[in-house]
């Protein structure tokens, strides 16, 4: 008897796409000409942009752009290897030191992306037969990363402390990592880390937060959401953040203790085995968390708008979710409706994301607004006079 024919992946890719097309949910690239702040132009348009996520302001400022420059003419543009062959340079080095004793811990590692560092600290510390517990609206690379070490990864209901210990304490035996974003990416809430960091103590459990939305726009001097929750090393010894958001660059770190950092350097494949960033951008970042730390202008800019946003969106009856941070989510439910809203407001002149499954969970497709200190007062007023002119329902409508 013959054997059936395997089936064509590439005809079954195509199947899946238009299956996610029909659903309004197909994903789309969008080309941006020429960025001005938080102008952009694309398809020769110039629109007010509330996606990004350069919280701060500091994507096109002249001192990151000059250390950039500075460093591109001395050293070139790539640097050639991997950190362990000869691409560590001394830019690399400088930020490294920079952001350890920024967030208050022993050591820094550099990753060229926030996503590789997710999986490459989740594979080297975790081993089949250990559990992992997450919060269920964790970032997708802290989900990857545990399915990628071969752990048993269980995610626990939103912000639910008590349901994290249930799944803690369900094997006593097993090494155990419970990890959570900081600020999450698509709600804009905080993670209560106090009470996981306790849960953690308790448990015997290592404490992972991924801070990529807190660093540089919460705690002193914008250490980020575990500076703000008066968390150290011996509470969090696991903390990753991204250059690429507050921080207007690419790239991101680890730090924690040196033990981490020294067997992250050994085991973490995708540090070991990826060339490194390019020095020119390391200089460039380390401009930006001296600006992030002296700058604290910028956080009170920030929050000021947020608040101002907040009172007018009340006043609108607008459903925004119990964010305090840069990221404002307008929840609309209906993947159709996010789009629709998403192009009406284009129409007005502004670039706003609809996010829709599965990003978020089905149901939940949302507006996510983003505030920046780069925004002025009257950037954030026309946003809500676009808002009001959507005619969108009433929160609890």
């Amino acid at each position: 008897m013959a054997a059936a024919p395997r089936p064509d992946l590439l005809d079954r890719l195509a199947v899946q796409t238009a299956i996610r097309d029909g659903a309004q949910l197909l994903r789309r690239l969008r080309t941006i000409e020429h960025a001005d702040g938080p102008w952009l132009e694309t398809g020769g348009r110039r629109l007010l942009s509330f996606c990004s996520n350069d919280y701060l302001g500091l994507a096109q400022h002249p001192q990151l752009i000059a250390a950039l420059k500075r460093v591109a003419d001395d050293e070139g543009v790539g640097s050639t290897s991997a950190h362990l062959i000869c691409g560590h340079r001394a830019e690399h080095a400088a930020l490294e030191e920079a952001l350890a004793a920024w967030t208050g811990r022993e050591r820094a590692l550099l990753f060229s992306t926030g996503y590789m560092a997710n999986l490459g600290v989740l594979q080297a510390l975790l081993a089949r037969g250990d559990l992992c517990v997450q919060d269920k609206l964790n970032h997708a690379c802290l989900l990857d990363g545990a399915q990628l070490a071969g752990a048993a990864l269980k995610r626990y209901p939103h912000a639910d402390v008590a349901a994290a210990a249930r799944q803690l304490a369900g094997n006593g035996e097993a090494g155990a990592l419970l990890a959570t974003d900081g600020v999450f990416s698509m709600d804009g809430d905080s993670a209560p880390l106090r009470e996981l960091a306790a849960l953690c103590a308790h448990q015997g459990a290592t404490f992972m937060v991924d801070d990529a939305h807190g660093l540089g726009v919460l705690g002193e001097r914008g250490a980020g959401s575990v500076s703000a929750a008066g968390l150290a090393q011996r509470e969090v010894p696991v903390l990753m953040a991204t250059l690429g958001k507050a921080l207007g660059c690419a790239g991101a770190f680890v730090a924690g203790p040196a033990v981490l950092i020294d067997g992250l350097v050994q085991f973490a494949r995708p540090y070991v085995y990826t060339t490194a960033m390019p020095p020119a951008l390391a200089a460039a970042a380390l401009a930006a968390v001296r600006l992030a730390q002296a700058e604290d202008w910028r956080r009170q800019k920030l929050a000021l708008l947020i608040a101002r946003f907040r009172h007018g969106a009340a006043q609108l009856g607008l459903a925004l979710s119990a964010s305090t941070s840069a990221i404002q989510p307008l929840l609309l439910g209906d993947a159709r409706a996010a789009l629709d809203a998403a192009r009406a407001l284009e129409q007005q002149g502004l670039l706003v994301t609809a996010i829709r499954p599965p990003t978020v969970p089905a149901g939940r497709a949302r507006l996510r607004l983003t505030l920046s200190a780069a925004h002025e007062e009257s950037h954030v007023d026309r946003l809500l006079g676009a808002l009001e002119n959507l005619r969108l329902p009433a929160a609890g409508g």
